[in-house]
């Protein structure tokens, strides 16, 4: 039997090793001590800590459906939610006014001289149809209008990407952010549309642990070696030698930055420095018990605090709460761009709505990978590269792809189908 070596037991690595365990002996290497990658949670006092993020499940993707829901009880172990989301935006009297998400189908909230320039707005949009934007600033003026975007877009998507909007590229839009003409923004304002009228407007959970229940689940019956932080994956006599070990084939479900310096055998020297150069951003997530409310995501455009997002996992799950939490109060993670100290967390506090406690934090270097115009073609020429030694690699920091938990299955998925369409080629 072949064998396959995958490194890293996140999503990428742990859904490639499971399609690929059943005709091949698969062995995967984890830095950590338990699976997960960025979806990984822990307790704290008792409520459940997602230690980079909130992850939920669903998939425009028919077929990541498919085998998900071979994998996982959906009436015993998930419950479905609707997606409720709102804008706290600063009121010009203080304290924030709630827009309910997405902000530009309730742009009818909005005081009447905020109306009068956003209609103004769509008139200009609409005479403008069909220019293509060159930037993310561009893109946003030219969907939503000036109006909103001094008043949400830029404010909000600075805090994220701590730069130039003019800087960020558009490749990560796929999939990311709702797409409407001004036909239909038009209409959901008239008619007061809901966020969950809108596809992907539901999603489903884990009823205890969270997506550490995922990450668990995925794992069993894999032969995951914990602990091991790989230092050489060397090609040599048509075989890959990790660890002591030789495999037939490696699936690379880690950071790139990693792979191009530990990757030897295979002549991949021109990548080192356009990879080495990649961009990205980090997350500090808060993890703190704020006041009751019927949200799942709070987005905070507001400048007079540094913190961009709120998620609001104690209303995904009761078991996220601890039974000693008092009354009125749930768990939720707040989350800040980049690494921010504890002293810097406990001072912006004091400036967010829901009267937060902080509970605990963790700094993740890697959450959001920043493309440029060239970095899917030079990924795609690496892989081009090393897949006919039988290396392939795949994942959200892999591919350099700004990849949610499903996308990321679907990934890998097609990952391994390349990797069986080769196996067939060779017989």
């Amino acid at each position: 039997m072949k064998r396959v070596a995958v490194i890293g037991a996140g999503v990428s690595g742990m859904t490639t090793a499971r399609l690929l365990n059943d005709k091949t002996h698969v062995v995967v290497f984890e830095k950590e001590d338990k699976p997960g990658g960025l979806i990984k949670c822990r307790r704290v006092n008792g409520s459940l800590f997602h230690t980079c993020g909130g992850h939920v499940f669903n998939s425009k993707r028919q077929d990541v459906l498919d085998w998900f829901w071979s994998k996982f009880n959906r009436d015993d172990d998930f419950s479905k939610a609707d997606r409720n989301s709102v804008v706290f935006m600063d009121s010009n009297w203080g304290g924030q006014v709630e827009i309910p998400y997405p902000i530009e189908n309730h742009a009818y909230l909005f005081d009447s001289e905020t109306q009068k320039r956003f209609i103004a707005d769509l008139v200009i949009i609409a005479k403008n149809e069909g220019a293509q934007p060159n930037n993310f600033e561009e893109f946003l003026r030219g969907r939503f209008g000036n109006t909103l975007y001094e008043l949400y877009f830029k404010p909000y998507n600075e805090k994220v990407w701590r730069r130039d909007l003019k800087q960020v590229p558009l490749s990560w839009l796929e999939g990311k952010l709702p797409m409407p003409t001004v036909e239909e923004m038009i209409f959901n304002n008239i008619n007061h549309v809901k966020e969950k009228a809108f596809v992907h407007s539901t999603f489903w959970y884990e009823k205890q642990n969270g997506s550490q229940f995922l990450a668990d689940k995925l794992s069993e019956g894999l032969d995951i070696r914990y602990n091991k932080e790989i230092s050489s994956i060397c090609y040599d006599d048509s075989q890959w030698r990790i660890e002591g070990e030789t495999f037939d084939k490696v699936v690379f479900c880690g950071n790139i930055k990693d792979m191009v310096n530990i990757l030897s055998g295979v002549d991949i020297e021109k990548y080192k420095q356009p990879v080495a150069n990649l961009e990205y951003h980090g997350t500090t997530a808060v993890f703190c018990e704020i006041d009751a409310n019927p949200y799942s995501w709070i987005y905070q455009p507001s400048r007079s605090h540094e913190s961009h997002r709120i998620i609001c996992t104690g209303n995904f799950s009761s078991t996220n709460n601890s039974i000693e939490l008092k009354d009125g109060r749930i768990t939720a993670t707040i989350e800040f761009t980049d690494k921010i100290s504890k002293e810097d967390i406990l001072d912006n506090l004091t400036r967010i709505p829901l009267n937060p406690v902080y509970l605990d934090h963790k700094y993740n270097q890697y959450t959001y990978p920043v493309q440029d115009a060239n970095t899917r073609n030079m990924i795609q020429e690496m892989k081009d590269t090393l897949s006919p030694f039988g290396f392939y690699f795949t994942g959200r920091f892999a591919d350099w792809e700004y990849y949610n938990m499903d996308v990321a299955m679907g990934a890998a998925m097609d990952t391994v189908k390349l990797i069986n369409g080769s196996e067939a080629q060779v017989h």
